[in-house]
């Protein structure tokens, strides 16, 4: 996908890091997966990378950031009662290794869905197909 503009990236990655930085009992590291390999946390986090994006490359659509921001402090608490540190969880949200692979998959799901990365009105047709199915991704996206 192409580059996100600055006032996406200064939003949500640091306000996922803030909401999934709460402190939580831990575990040994041995007895947890990757936070990646968590569904529960990935695919939602999968969604709001999708919805941010087609909200930046499509002047048509905006984003539900309000409930964006609700489900990322839903994530931090549901990695807290799994057990993930503060570090476990700040390694994630921070890693440049993360979000290298977290654009990669997000532009094979796009491009897969006819997203030409640089059209944006191809991203417009995504986002608006996404709202009709009531999607994860759609839920969080309004047409303008």
């Amino acid at each position: 996908m192409t580059r996100a503009c600055p006032d996406t990236a200064a939003l949500l990655w640091p306000a996922l890091a803030i909401a999934l930085a709460a402190a939580a009992p831990t575990l040994a590291a041995d007895t947890k997966p990757s936070l990646r390999d968590v569904p529960e946390i990935e695919d939602p986090l999968f969604a709001i990378a999708i919805a941010d994006e087609v909200r930046d490359q499509c002047p048509e659509i905006s984003g539900r950031v309000m409930k964006g921001l609700a489900m990322l402090y839903q994530l931090r608490s549901r990695a807290n009662e799994l057990g993930y540190s503060d570090a476990e969880i700040r390694a994630y949200v921070e890693s440049k290794t993360e979000k290298a692979r977290m654009r990669a998959k997000g532009e094979a799901f796009v491009t897969a869905r006819g997203v030409d990365l640089d059209d944006p009105q191809t991203f417009c047709a995504f986002g608006r197909a996404e709202i009709a199915k009531n999607s994860a991704i759609g839920a969080l996206l309004k047409a303008n």
